[in-house]
């Protein structure tokens, strides 16, 4: 019988202790991200990976690629059209919405796994995990000092190098207007030098043009008039303020061909890049977006978020494993094993610092002395038959050379447990 193989672009993950392996190096990152997050008082939201297919056309916008080509989708027993979330700001604001909560302040963080039916290459798979923050009810100020300098703690805690934090402002609705316009009209006689993907953000969400990958765009768009023609003084002033003042800590540089993906982004954006990542060079993203929850039938509500890709993270990151004592608890009772097993509950539950590893499968005493070496265990204890006789236990240390050896009372294994 054939093996059912894995769907392309959804990728096992495992932890096998390997920080080299990137898999592995997820775990380690995904702990690191949410101690950032919660040091910044940011209270974890979860929600479901179903979400109404119509969330993600008024919200990230029926001109993206998401929607149109990306997005899994499928049609339940009652004919709604359903969707695996894609991203999860939508769905965030969704649910402050129905709880009625969009009138108040929340400082928020979620992470989870998302889908797009996208070309799997580095770091980029069709299901991937995604880390993000949200802070809602609050307008253009101290919010964005938050963002950035939660991304400068990510550059930092993850010794990342060659990154770079590009930022940019797109102004109010009327100035996002006024340049689309004169956007629209300089690439008029260009129109037979777009593909068919820019010619449709064109007619849908111009601003999208800027993020063409297009070269013969990107040549184009050389000479095309800046936003920073379009915004007041207010935005040039935040965005040099946020540079200055974070400059000594991260590369910062102000893009104003920055837009990011999603329709829903106004006023500041931003997003993080390095080098090596290759081409695609994003690993993390945001900006502010004071219009989704109207969009969503929501109460205006400002707000700013963050979104981080795990897995290119992972790729990137220095991550080193905390060290945890580790302690291999050895049973070698013939007929006893139920209340050996009790004491190793017992040692688990007076030391939850260490990892305690008992060997569950048979086996001579030697061979699982061998594997507590191989899995560069601390101490060994042991106990057989005649250690239950005598209440007794064996710690054999395996960090010395001596390889030292004690038998101690049970209630002495206890408190040398402890003080571990």
């Amino acid at each position: 019988m054939d093996k059912i193989q894995s769907l392309t672009g959804m990728l096992d993950q495992y932890d096998d202790g390997d920080m080299s392996n990137v898999s592995s190096k997820l775990f380690e990152v995904e702990k690191i991200i949410k101690n950032i997050f919660t040091s910044y008082k940011f209270q974890e939201i979860r929600t479901p990976v179903l979400e109404d297919a119509n969330l993600y056309k008024r919200s990230v916008g029926d001109s993206s690629d998401i929607v149109n080509k990306e997005i899994y989708s499928f049609n339940d027993r009652n004919d709604k059209t359903i969707a695996m979330r894609p991203e999860g700001t939508a769905s965030v604001i969704r649910s402050i919405i129905e709880k009625k909560l969009d009138q108040t302040n929340h400082k928020l963080w979620y992470l989870g796994p998302m889908w797009r039916y996208e070309r799997p290459q580095k770091g980029r798979y069709r299901q991937f995990n995604q880390a993000g923050i949200e802070v809602l009810g609050i307008p253009e100020g101290l919010p964005e000092y938050e963002m950035i300098s939660v991304v400068c703690s990510v550059i930092y805690q993850f010794k990342l190098k060659n990154c770079c934090i590009k930022i940019n402002h797109l102004g109010t609705r009327e100035n996002k207007q006024s340049f689309c316009k004169t956007l629209v009209n300089f690439l008029e006689p260009f129109k037979k030098d777009l593909d068919e993907k820019d010619l449709e953000r064109l007619s849908k969400n111009p601003l999208r043009v800027l993020d063409s990958k297009n070269s013969k765009t990107q040549a184009i768009l050389q000479n095309a008039p800046s936003i920073k023609e379009f915004i007041d003084q207010s935005s040039i002033n935040l965005l040099e303020s946020i540079k200055n003042e974070f400059s000594d800590l991260c590369k910062i540089e102000i893009d104003h061909n920055l837009v990011r993906g999603l329709d829903y982004y106004s006023g500041f954006v931003f997003e993080a890049i390095s080098s090596e990542l290759g081409a695609q060079d994003s690993f993390l993203g945001g900006g502010r977006y004071d219009q989704l929850s109207s969009q969503l039938g929501g109460k205006n509500m400002p707000a700013i978020g963050m979104a981080i890709g795990l897995e290119r993270l992972a790729n990137i990151a220095k991550v080193e494993l905390v060290d945890r004592k580790l302690v291999t608890f050895v049973i070698a009772a013939s007929n006893l094993e139920p209340k050996a097993y009790k004491i190793a509950h017992h040692l688990r539950s007076i030391n939850r610092d260490i990892t305690l590893d008992i060997n569950l499968a048979e086996g001579s005493l030697k061979s699982k002395m061998r594997k507590a070496n191989k899995n560069n265990s601390h101490y060994v204890i042991i106990i057989g038959d005649e250690e239950l006789k005598s209440k007794t236990a064996v710690i054999k240390s395996l960090k010395d050379e001596l390889g030292e050896q004690q038998t101690v009372s049970i209630e002495d294994l206890y408190s040398f447990y402890e003080s571990l």
